[in-house]
């Protein structure tokens, strides 16, 4: 029960989690949803932005296209360590924190991106900005997952997950509006300005997740008017009590994705985003750099990239609602079938603009739309105590894949590469993916272990 007493002078105990569980998601938690989307949103944004410019500033700085490699690489990079570095933070002190001071910091990092005057300089100022970038989707992922009921849980993740893609998205149309009058460096002013805002929003309407101060001995008197304001329906007495857990996990929480059986799990999910990121970051960063090499113009160029980002968009919203409805296996399967099909199609497309926006439209469906299912069956994997990190440390190997793939993509390109080789090496990723989903070891949601589930009263 959630909310039970031995005697009649004892403090009933309220299980936070059973409450979020039984209730529909209220005004006060799409509220919280909302703010974590927009923080998606400016992280999909901000990301991408450099590939989008990138096409300017190499017509501004009449540099080849390879030395972009090592501008892509370091942002991914920045991504990379902050995903894994604060992701376990968040597990110790706390999801809003984290996520305030990281939107905060990413914001002034865009800000100053235009003052960058060679690629040395853009180099660093991208490393810094993806450290903050970092922090967003681990603690969005958590939040959003640990204020949603459990029957709509993956729904939600890969809901709010879509605004990166919708960010990314955006980001392609903002820069072909305004980088042909205010040249490229006036996106990374529009990207800078907006997280400011989200920021000192966060400040005032964010709270703390429940379940991480039940956790952590965080003290009834705060929790619980927390939990009237998301669940007023719920009539909670005034002497209630919080369900703690019976213990409090030991140990650093990356060692801990290992115990109690998850070791083979956490392998599988992280091999998984790995291979999937190569294919994702290569096709985000290169593309519409690829696109105006063969000879289309900035424009066109840059709603190629938008287009990819459309594909993941739609593939996101739709694939949480059937992987609700028949688990992350099968859809996962279908998903990198087509994956393997439409990215490997792309170099043969470039002649037919039809087909050519055809493919990657399918691609970014698959591709980018898959890696929110990915970090979703993440977040379903791990116990609270150890989500962020799950998340984080998920995201984190990944980005190793997420750097290779552009850094790699930039020294295949200096080769002169063709673009059917480039675009047929590009979709080995999701052929590698079909084989762990396949052969691999069969991943799925853990119940809570012991440490997790509320002490009995």
């Amino acid at each position: 029960m959630t909310a039970h007493s031995l005697n009649p002078s004892q403090a009933p105990q309220i299980n936070v989690t059973e409450l979020i569980d039984r209730n529909h998601i209220g005004v006060r938690q799409w509220m919280i949803l909302i703010l974590c989307g927009a923080c998606m949103v400016m992280d999909g944004f901000d990301v991408q932005a450099i590939g989008y410019v990138a096409p300017a500033i190499l017509q501004e700085w009449n540099i080849e296209k390879s030395a972009m490699g090592p501008v892509f690489g370091a942002g991914l990079s920045g991504l990379l360590v902050g995903s894994l570095v604060l992701s376990v933070l968040s597990d110790k002190i706390g999801r809003r924190p984290v996520l305030i001071a990281s939107t905060f910091f990413f914001a002034v990092c865009m800000l100053v991106t235009p003052l960058a005057d060679n690629v040395e300089h853009l180099v660093v100022l991208r490393f810094v900005t993806g450290l903050g970038l970092g922090a967003i989707m681990p603690n969005t992922m958590a939040l959003c997952g640990e204020f949603s009921p459990q029957r709509r849980r993956v729904f939600v993740m890969m809901l709010i997950s879509c605004g990166f893609t919708v960010g990314a998205m955006l980001g392609g149309m903002v820069a072909a509006a305004l980088i042909p009058s205010f040249g490229w460096k006036s996106v990374f002013y529009a990207g800078g300005a907006i997280p400011l805002i989200i920021a000192i929003t966060m400040m005032f309407w964010l709270p703390e997740s429940v379940q991480f101060q039940a956790l952590h001995g965080v003290p009834a008197g705060r929790i619980l008017p927390v939990v009237r304001r998301l669940l007023p329906q719920e009539h909670i007495p005034a002497n209630a009590e919080i369900a703690r857990p019976a213990a409090k996990p030991k140990g650093a929480p990356m060692v801990r994705l290992f115990a109690e059986g998850r070791t083979t799990g956490t392998l599988t999910i992280w091999c998984i985003s790995f291979l999937n990121m190569i294919g994702l970051y290569f096709l985000s960063q290169w593309l519409p750099t690829l696109a105006k090499g063969a000879g289309l113009t900035i424009q066109t160029a840059v709603l190629l990239g938008t287009m990819l980002q459309l594909g993941g968009t739609i593939g996101t919203i739709l694939m949480g609602a059937l992987i609700d409805k028949y688990g992350f296996k099968p859809v996962l399967l279908g998903c990198f079938i087509l994956a393997f099909i439409s990215v490997a199609s792309i170099g043969h497309a470039s002649n037919e603009l039809v087909v050519l926006f055809t493919s990657v439209f399918v691609a970014g469906f698959m591709v980018i739309g898959g890696q929110p299912a990915i970090n979703a069956l993440a977040a379903s994997y791990y116990p609270t105590a150890l989500r962020t990190t799950g998340v984080g440390w998920s995201l984190g190997v990944g980005r190793i894949g997420s750097v290779l793939g552009p850094v790699v993509g930039g020294q295949l390109i200096a080769l002169s590469w063709s673009q059917a080789n480039l675009f047929h090496v590009v979709a080995i990723p999701s052929l590698l993916i079909l084989g762990l989903l396949l052969f691999g070891v069969q991943v799925t949601r853990k119940p809570l272990s012991a440490a997790e589930a509320p002490a009995a009263h």
